[in-house]
């Protein structure tokens, strides 16, 4: 079992940055794919970044790609989210996710274990 708390999100003008914490409990996070989402309405929450358990690279939404970058410290169980150059339609609650697996998840339901979510509010 994985348990996630994320924090870090926060209030920050347009064209700011934040950067959000993901952190695991237990051992089996080494061994996880990352991801983090936020909520889209009407649909599954929506996918914007996700990482390896390797972390050689992330994988990202095109409305976040060149602004967010997705990375990990194993040996801290914990997961980042980098976000720069924010925009007002940012402005979400961010989930961050985890799976007992190697590969390219994209969506909601390939997550089986799920943080309770950070605020980041991005005002114009």
């Amino acid at each position: 079992q994985v348990q996630l708390v994320s924090s870090g999100g926060g209030l920050v003008q347009a064209g700011g940055s934040l950067r959000l914490s993901c952190t695991a409990s237990g051992s089996a996070f080494s061994r996880c794919t990352m991801g983090w989402f936020r909520p889209a309405p009407g649909k599954e929450r929506e996918f914007v970044a996700t990482i390896t358990w390797t972390g050689d690279s992330g994988y990202y939404a095109d409305s976040v790609k060149g602004r967010f970058s997705i990375s990990r410290d194993n040996a801290k169980n914990t997961g980042y989210l980098q976000m720069n150059s924010l925009k007002p339609e940012d402005t979400a609650v961010y989930y961050c996710a985890a799976v007992l697996s190697f590969g390219r998840y994209l969506r909601e339901r390939d997550y089986a274990h799920w943080g309770q979510g950070t605020q980041v509010t991005v005002s114009s």
